[in-house]
């Protein structure tokens, strides 16, 4: 009877171990984003990522063949320096077009304006917050 008693044991036990309820994840601070910063987030997604990172930091899949690597586009002091036009200006005329890395293409002939707005929306969303 008792090896009856640690089989009902083990059995409660795992069924404890299944049930165990899961804590619900923290919920986002501030309003959701906009629709336009979230068709910008897909723009981003597809065309900037794959160097600057999906959330901006400059730790995309291909950063670290590059030379230099990837501007921090969250970094705040970043987001402070830049307007709306420099960004917009950059992403229409890549890099090169503005005195930076050759690695950037330029997106003007690819993106329409609005998209290149929305895609500067996300951007600014993307600016770090002060610990």
């Amino acid at each position: 009877m008792s090896s009856r008693r640690l089989s009902i044991a083990l059995a409660l036990l795992g069924l404890a171990a299944c049930s165990r309820k899961t804590v619900p994840a923290a919920a986002p601070s501030g309003p959701p984003p906009s629709y336009e910063v979230r068709l910008g987030h897909d723009v981003f997604v597809h065309y900037c990522s794959t160097c600057h990172g999906e959330a901006g930091a400059g730790d995309g899949f291909n950063a670290y063949n590059l030379d230099p690597h990837p501007r921090d586009l969250s970094d705040p002091a970043f987001q402070k320096k830049k307007t709306d036009a420099e960004l917009a200006d950059t992403i229409r005329r890549g890099g090169a077009g503005v005195g930076l890395s050759s690695l950037m293409p330029p997106w003007g002939r690819t993106l329409s304006d609005r998209q290149v707005a929305e895609v500067v929306l996300y951007v600014r969303s993307l600016e770090k917050t002060a610990p």
